[in-house]
């Protein structure tokens, strides 16, 4: 928990452990039921130990987090301003606020309290991760996306890093407010989404793909049948009535077999979709969305990490040849013919986030692949 003298910490260990005990006699107890408890134990408290109004509402709240919730992990998570998570181990644990990274003043009190509260994170979205399998994506219910890496791959952990998404879409508006492109370049992609284009989102970590994802998303028309498929689920699509959402499965000893991306983007295929939106394509599964895209599925969307437009066709090959060894030009044809448009996102060193080129694949040239640049920003 957050560092307060050792006094406060014994009360609250003391109550703590006297509502659990109270838990384990009265399963059916409500979130209120559990207040109403620690309020109860605060009153007592305050007959032997003196502690003032401010340290006693800290204790309530500090106390429900940890009985009910997330432990330390909740107050960081309600608090609108932090973007991203990351703990590396049980005492230290950096936040990012505003594109700033600074040292977080929580920590955990054991190393055993950690991995209860991992193990909290990947039950409630059916998930497992143990020694035997050390590293699990996973989500919360706020739709934050959660990476854990456990020991013995993770020397100094257990390691979690999470990352939260706004609670409402950001939309084109707020891009254009930011700066993130220009009005050109968002009509643009508007009538390439209502025109049916397939368009692949590029960038580096932490560029905003799967946000501006969701942006191409508000131009899909209402009438269409959309399946989204994600490794964890993180995509905010409002406003489709039609829309199915599909999440990989890890493999786990009770015999349940591992379903992957390529599972799934199979699978859609027989569930009649207009388009398909694949988070993010990072290894075979790429065959299998360029198939799709060349068979009656015009206007699907994915992302892919990349450097450049450029940089992300020779990745996009590299990977399809991982799942079937097809000749190069071949592979380059699927494409040609599968993919219309390429938007490359960077981070910038203000950590700014824009559209650094809006690119149309136009066709082969001595067995390249040929970008036209719509928009491109002057660096």
């Amino acid at each position: 928990m957050i560092c307060v003298n050792e006094d406060i910490s014994d009360i609250r260990e003391t109550i703590k452990r006297k509502i659990l005990d109270e838990i384990e006699h009265r399963s059916d107890l409500s979130d209120q039921g559990i207040i109403e408890l620690i309020d109860n134990e605060i009153i007592m408290m305050r007959k032997t130990a003196s502690v003032g109004f401010k340290m006693r509402k800290k204790l309530r709240r500090e106390l429900f987090y940890a009985i009910r919730k997330l432990d330390i992990l909740q107050e960081l998570l309600e608090t609108p301003e932090i973007t991203e998570i990351m703990i590396n181990g049980t005492d230290n644990i950096f936040i990012e606020r505003a594109g700033r990274i600074t040292v977080c003043e929580y920590c955990f009190e054991s190393r055993e309290k950690l991995l209860n509260v991992i193990q909290q994170i990947v039950a409630d979205c059916n998930r497992t991760v143990n020694e035997a399998s050390p590293i699990v994506d996973a989500r919360l219910n706020n739709g934050a996306r959660v990476n854990i890496v456990l020991n013995p791959v993770a020397l100094n952990g257990p390691i979690v890093t999470i990352r939260r998404f706004p609670e409402e879409p950001i939309k084109m508006d707020d891009l254009l407010n930011y700066g993130a492109l220009t009005n050109e370049m968002a009509v643009f992609l508007q009538q390439a989404v209502l025109q049916g284009e397939s368009i692949i989102v590029s960038g580096g970590t932490g560029s905003g793909k799967t946000t501006f994802l969701n942006v191409l998303s508000n131009y899909i028309p209402v009438h269409e049948r959309i399946i989204t498929i994600e490794d964890s689920a993180e995509l905010q699509i409002r406003g489709i009535p039609n829309l199915v959402k599909l999440e990989t499965r890890g493999s786990n000893i009770e015999g349940c077999r591992e379903i992957t991306i390529r599972d799934l983007i199979k699978t859609a295929l027989r569930m009649r979709p207009d388009r398909i939106i694949v988070g993010e394509v990072r290894g075979v599964e790429a065959i299998d969305l360029l198939q799709a895209m060349n068979t009656g599925h015009q206007g699907s969307m994915s992302t892919i990490h990349a450097n450049s437009a450029k940089d992300m066709l020779g990745r996009l090959e590299t990977m399809v040849l991982m799942g079937m060894p097809l000749p190069l030009l071949a592979i380059k044809k699927q494409i040609v013919s599968g993919i219309q448009i390429v938007v490359q996102l960077g981070r910038l060193s203000d950590n700014s986030r824009k559209v650094l080129e809006i690119a149309r694949i136009v066709g082969i040239e001595e067995d390249e692949i040929v970008l036209e640049s719509i928009f491109k920003v002057k660096m």
